[in-house]
């Protein structure tokens, strides 16, 4: 409103300039009224556009119909004209339009077929012009209004244009944003699969080795003193394993590097250390062993690991495991199965949790990730079963 109150004082100040005109009577006045109502239309044609608009072409047509002339702020309905394309409405924008066109024929119509002019012999006679003249001059009063409507309807699709950009803008950033959130959610939920199988079994291990030293302290040093040993060797791979993987929280870049990666090979390892901790296991591998890809090396490691520790942690006692891994054309098959308690192996089969919330269901997780498939429940028998079929391209 502060811009066009100066387009408008300067409306206002070309229109009480005086025009020469042949205004008369009570015309003088009106057109004096008609320079202070385009301006004072001016200042609210943005805030109001159709009611501006609107009522600059009633004034105009008005201004026609009672002959009064144009003067100096008869600039403003080219303002108008603009407004109405720029601003309004659909069919504020037709009217603007409309009357742009019909501005140049009302005009010419007022100015020179009501015109009287005196002939050389000095009598008074009505000027009369040709059709081209009249197309001519009625196209040239046109013009001007025309070439406002046009400027503001390219501005109208220039700032929809704007707007349209502005808005994909946001809903890129949206998106990205809500592609970010999701992604760290990922990246925490897999950390945290990753510290519960490296916590649960490692800690699992070291209790049962602090136990077993407190049992035999006083009659076994020796065997007291390995199991410290063992204790602090596993705690320092705990530790190792979990620095590894907070290295990820503090940073995107070297994530990859960070993350440990024990595969099928590191197995044999990980069973000397649940063989250690007082769980027997035996351990079978069938079909032709060779190199898979991590991210399914991973995948049965963690599995194996995690089942081992529910069998310390629901087994009970003098239970008995057995690990057995298939390597087939195209797909490899883990087994895992004990014969200790079958009730609380159940109902944690049934839960899908060991009351963490990352048991089995996180082995679930692992295994969809590589399009595989898990199988969980009691075994025939007496105990509990895990088998998980990964899929694998075939050997050449």
């Amino acid at each position: 409103m502060v811009v066009d109150s100066a387009w408008a004082a300067i409306v206002l100040f070309l229109g009480l300039l005086p025009d020469g005109g042949d205004n008369s009577a009570w015309r003088a006045p009106a057109q004096f009224v008609i320079a202070l109502l385009i301006p004072l239309l001016m200042v609210f044609r943005r805030r109001y556009p159709d009611a501006t608009v609107a009522a600059a072409t009633a004034l105009g047509i008005g201004q026609i119909t009672l002959g009064i002339l144009p003067a100096g702020s008869s600039i403003g309905y080219l303002v108008f004209a603009y407004t109405g394309a720029a601003f309004g409405s659909a069919w504020i924008s037709r009217l603007a339009l409309a009357a742009g066109l019909a501005a140049g024929p009302l005009t010419y119509w007022q100015l020179h077929l009501s015109k009287t002019v005196i002939d050389p012999n000095g009598d008074a006679q009505q000027r009369s012009y040709s059709l081209g003249e009249f197309l001519l001059l009625t196209a040239a009063m046109s013009s001007p209004f025309i070439l406002c409507w046009a400027w503001g309807r390219l501005t109208r699709v220039r700032r929809a244009y704007l707007v349209e950009l502005e808005d994909r803008a946001a809903r890129l950033e949206r998106e990205r944003d809500a592609q970010a959130k999701v992604a760290v959610a990922a990246e925490r939920a897999r950390i945290a699969r990753e510290l519960h199988d490296v916590v649960a079994h490692n800690v699992s291990v070291m209790i049962v080795q602090a136990d077993g030293a407190a049992y035999v302290l006083d009659n076994s040093p020796q065997q007291a003193k390995e199991a410290l040993g063992t204790i602090a060797s596993t705690g320092r791979q705990a530790l190792v394993e979990m620095r590894r993987l907070l290295g990820v929280l503090r940073t995107a870049d070297t994530a990859e590097e960070y993350v440990p990666q024990p595969g099928v090979e590191e197995l044999p390892e990980l069973l000397d250390q649940v063989r250690t901790a007082g769980l027997q296991v035996d351990f079978a591998t069938s079909g032709d062993p060779r190199e898979l890809p991590r991210g399914v090396e991973l995948t049965v490691y963690r599995i194996v690991q995690e089942a081992l520790t529910n069998v310390r942690k629901h087994g009970g006692p003098d239970v008995h495991a057995r690990v057995a891994v298939d390597f087939g054309e195209r797909e490899l098959a883990v087994l895992i199965e004990d014969d200790g308690r079958g009730s609380t192996d159940e109902q944690l089969a049934a839960g899908g949790t060991d009351g963490q919330g990352h048991g089995l269901i996180g082995m679930r997780e692992r295994v969809g990730m590589v399009s595989g498939s898990l199988d969980v429940g009691p075994r025939p028998g007496g105990g509990f079963r895990i088998r998980a079929v990964l899929p694998l391209k075939a050997a050449h």
